[in-house]
């Protein structure tokens, strides 16, 4: 205990020091020593991993080290851009266990568990919950770049070399091909969260219909694949302070802390705008379902952390499965609801997709009155339900829309300057909303039992050595 006391006096101090030395630095021309201020950055980072190493917690490791990323990316900006190597390791790996874990949890959650009328119970019930929330995100951020204008009075710049990848606009026939698997190895391939959960459903409700002889040694295999897969998942986490860090480091390192100050006001509008609904949508909707807000949070923390660093909902996914399992809720739930939340209840980027296509339209002066707007909105509703769960998918469907409404391409360019740091926050929006929406479907099936987030379940606790 005194240790931890002594590593959190530590941390204040030369969190002070560093504070002062840095207003001195800017606010007082008093053109401190770069050296004193980079010895200044590495006690800083020091102290943090004192405090990490005293606090023995993955989350802890999991923040600290986006400081510390954060800190290299400022110091070294070329070191920071190489580190991106280690951060799409961390991804690399995470993506090996999206399909074993999708495919092993869904078809024992239903022919294991599950009866067939309540896999249907679950379906319907998480699209109406999706579209819902969905459309309150939609409508908060056209009412928050409206009331904000932040797009208003921006000038073409004369200079824009940059292009765009070309998109072609996705028709609602494309929305719901891309649904149903072509072939389930092209799926698993291409990270296609959707296919593989609709193959996984199929397969499950296949498996269910059998004799209990011919259906056992599949569902023991299945069984055994998805623990196998949660312990590789703790594994993999080990790595994630690094893998996150990295990540840091290199958007740090390639945009430069000065990339806070351009597009402010956009950037201040989304994460004001993603809060209202934090606070207006989500808040209201776990009070309503009885969730237990601190251990919610408690549990939603890490994987939050991991996609926000990342920019990423898939790096987030196995960790957020296994944190709302040991919140309360069944896996069968967890494992159907969350995955599919992943391509029909992305709340952070539905929430942008309405701000920023405001945005170009003001960018651009083109005038729209509300009745258009309105459109964009239920346009979005649909086009948006193919956005996948991986960095920078979001542009494409910002792309097709202005293509469809007509719009110029080149304040898409002005968003990409700071996309990165809008991504971190929308990306930690859709994990918050999905860990939610299992609940509250859990809830609503009768089968949430809220426990504490940071007692292990049974399943994660070590076997018994043999004697």
């Amino acid at each position: 205990m005194k240790s931890k006391r002594t590593s959190v006096i530590i941390l204040l101090a030369t969190s002070f020091l560093v504070s002062i030395l840095h207003v001195v630095d800017n606010f007082f021309n008093a053109n401190v020593d770069k050296v004193i201020l980079s010895i200044s950055h590495l006690l800083l980072s020091l102290s943090f991993i004192y405090f990490a190493i005293m606090r023995r917690n993955l989350t802890t490791w999991i923040l600290i080290s986006m400081v510390i990323g954060a800190l290299i990316g400022h110091e070294f900006p070329v070191v920071g851009q190489n580190m991106r190597v280690l951060s799409q390791v961390f991804l690399k790996l995470i993506k090996t266990i999206i399909a074993p874990i999708l495919f092993s949890t869904l078809v024992v959650g239903i022919a294991g568990h599950s009866n067939l009328r309540q896999v249907g119970r679950m379906g319907w019930k998480s699209i109406v919950y999706f579209e819902i929330v969905t459309t309150f995100a939609l409508f908060i951020g056209l009412i928050a770049i409206n009331v904000s204008k932040a797009g208003v009075g921006i000038q073409m710049p004369p200079d824009i070399h940059e292009t765009l990848p070309e998109v072609q606009q996705q028709t609602w026939q494309d929305i719901i091909l891309h649904i149903f698997p072509e072939n389930i190895a092209r799926s698993i391939y291409h990270a296609e969260v959707l296919p593989i959960v609709v193959f996984s459903v199929l397969f499950g409700i296949g498996l269910a219909m059998l004799d209990e002889k011919k259906k056992r040694p599949m569902l023991e295999f299945c069984e055994s694949l998805a623990e196998t897969m949660f312990k590789f998942t703790n594994i993999i986490m080990y790595f994630a302070p690094v893998g996150v860090g990295a990540a840091i480091a290199y958007t740090v390192g390639h945009m430069g802390l000065g990339i806070l100050v351009n597009l402010a006001q956009l950037l201040m509008t989304l994460y004001a705008a993603l809060i209202l609904f934090v606070f207006l949508v989500l808040l209201p909707v776990a009070l309503i379902a009885k969730v237990p807000i601190i251990n919610f949070l408690k549990a939603v923390l890490e994987p939050m952390s991991i996609a926000f660093a990342t920019t990423s909902s898939e790096s987030a996914l196995p960790k957020a499965m296994q944190a709302m399992e040991r919140l309360g809720v069944p896996r069968k739930i967890v494992a159907f609801v969350i995955p599919t939340g992943y391509s029909f209840n992305l709340d952070g980027t539905t929430l942008y997709l309405s701000l920023a296509s405001i945005f170009v339209a003001q960018a651009a002066g083109m005038h729209m009155d509300i009745p258009t707007q309105i459109f964009l909105v239920f346009t979005l509703m649909l086009t948006s339900k193919g956005v996948a769960g991986v960095p920078r998918a979001s542009l494409v469907i910002l792309l097709a829309t202005a293509a469809q409404f007509n719009l110029p391409t080149w304040p898409i360019l002005i968003i990409l300057g700071i996309d990165e740091l809008m991504d971190m926050a929308r990306t930690a929006t859709n994990v918050m909303g999905n860990c939610l929406a299992s609940c509250v479907v859990a809830r609503w099936e009768g089968e949430f039992e809220p426990r504490d987030p940071s007692i292990p379940l049974e399943s994660e606790l070590p076997s018994p050595k043999s004697v």
